[in-house]
Formats: C-alpha cells, structure tokens, sequence
C-alpha cells in the first residue's frame, strides 16, 4: 500500500518537488518518500486517536477545497515538520511543497477509491492496511453501540 502511495506522490511531485530550487535535486527521492510516509502515518495516526470519522468522511465526501479538510491539514501540518527536520527546509518552503502536494495527491487517492473503474485503491485495502488488517467492519464495530451510525451515514457515499 505505501508503495502505491509513493507511487501517486511521484505523478504529482514535479511542481511542488523536482522542480523545486528549495528541495535538493539529491533530496527529491528521499522527500517523495516522506511525502508518502506522512500521509499513510497521518491517515493511521487520526484513526488512532479516534478521528476515523474525519477519515472516512475523506473518501466519502469528496471536496474541491481539499486544503480545509481536517486530515489534509493533519497530514500537510506533519509533513512540513518533517521536511524541516528531516531535509532542513525553511518552514515556508516546506508549507509550499505541502500545500502543493498533500492536497493534491490525497484528491487523486480519494478519486482513485471512488473510482469503480479504477482498481488501484480500495477503501478496504486502504482502512485494512491503516488499521493492521482490522478493515471497515472492524473499524465500524469499534465505534460501539450507537457510534457506528454516523460512520454508516458518511459511508452510504461511497456505494
């Protein structure tokens, strides 16, 4: 599954990261990475922490203003702190590369698992993998009694 991410990062990496003065041309590889890294830790981490709903409602209701939605701000907000870390780029070249990039990638993924002739992503494949092979029943069920109505609501979207 990371590897499809990477994999997605790369078709939209040009702009915001090959061609970017403020990423290393030796970087570039390494940050893709990170970009990926990020957005499966990020999607993992706010499943987690009990933010599945905010998840779930990521592919089930797909937006043009990516860059509002909860998740794509998480994930952005970590990744420049890596890319600071890490690759020690200034924080405003970092928010760039993130704002160029995440929101993007995360839409193309979002349209790749709503696409039925698309089988490249799965919802399933993706909440399994996030999840530790849990999947959207195991993800359901531990929402408890009367929780799991709302994540219903938000996955009617998806079928």
């Amino acid at each position: 599954m990371l590897e499809n991410i990477i994999s997605l990062v790369r078709e939209h990496a040009s702009d915001a990261i090959v061609n970017n003065p403020a990423v290393p041309n030796e970087q570039n590889e390494a940050v893709t990475e990170e970009a990926g890294n990020s957005i499966m830790d990020g999607l993992k981490n706010m499943i987690s922490q009990g933010q599945a709903g905010d998840v779930l409602n990521l592919f089930s209701h797909p937006s043009s203003d990516f860059q509002s939605h909860p998740a794509v701000q998480s994930i952005s907000g970590t990744f420049i702190q890596n890319l600071v870390a890490k690759f020690g780029l200034d924080p405003s070249a970092a928010g760039n590369v993130a704002s160029n990039l995440i929101p993007t990638v995360l839409q193309n993924l979002v349209h790749k698992t709503n696409d039925t002739a698309d089988s490249s992503f799965n919802l399933e494949s993706i909440v399994g993998h996030l999840t530790g092979g849990q999947g959207l029943q195991g993800l359901l069920g531990s929402f408890g009694q009367g929780g799991g109505a709302g994540v219903m609501d938000k996955l009617k979207g998806l079928f």
